[in-house]
C-alpha cells in the first residue's frame, strides 16, 4: 500500500510539473562587500539579478532584517531574459561593523532568496 502511494505521488508530481513556466531569479551575487567606508559616504549598492525563466518574475517584497538599510524592488514585472535591479541603502552614519540580510520574496521557483551585505563603518579615512 505504502509503495501504491509513493508512485502515485511522484507520477503526480511529474505531470504537474511538465510544460509549466517558471520564473527563476538568478543573482550576480547574493553578497556586497561595501569594504571600509567612511562615516557619511554614499552607502547605495545594487544587487544585479537576471530572470533566467520562461514566464515573468514578479519581486512581491523587499525587507530588511534592520531600519539602518532600506532595500528598494522593481515595480514592474521582469521579463524571461531580462535584468533588473535590488536597490541598496545602509545608514553609513552608523560606525561599526556592517552584517545584514535582505530577504526578497517573489513568484519565482525558489520564492525566497536571502541577500547579503557586510563591510565596515569607520570614523574617519586613514591618514598616508
Amino acid at each position: 500500500m505504502k509503495q501504491i502511494f509513493l508512485l502515485f505521488f511522484a507520477v503526480a508530481l511529474g505531470l504537474t510539473a511538465t510544460g509549466q513556466d517558471f520564473a527563476v531569479i538568478t543573482f550576480d551575487s547574493i553578497t556586497i562587500d561595501y569594504g571600509t567606508v567612511v562615516k557619511g559616504e554614499d552607502g547605495i549598492r545594487q544587487f544585479r539579478f537576471t530572470n533566467t525563466g520562461t514566464s515573468e518574475l514578479e519581486i512581491t517584497q523587499v525587507r530588511s532584517s534592520c531600519g539602518c538599510t532600506i532595500p528598494k524592488k522593481p515595480d514592474a514585472p521582469i521579463p524571461p531574459g531580462a535584468s533588473d535591479v535590488i536597490e541598496v541603502k545602509y545608514d553609513t552614519n552608523r560606525v561599526g561593523p556592517i552584517r545584514k540580510t535582505i530577504t526578497v520574496a517573489s513568484n519565482a521557483s525558489v520564492p525566497m532568496v536571502a541577500l547579503k551585505i557586510k563591510g565596515e563603518v569607520i570614523e574617519e579615512a586613514p591618514e598616508e
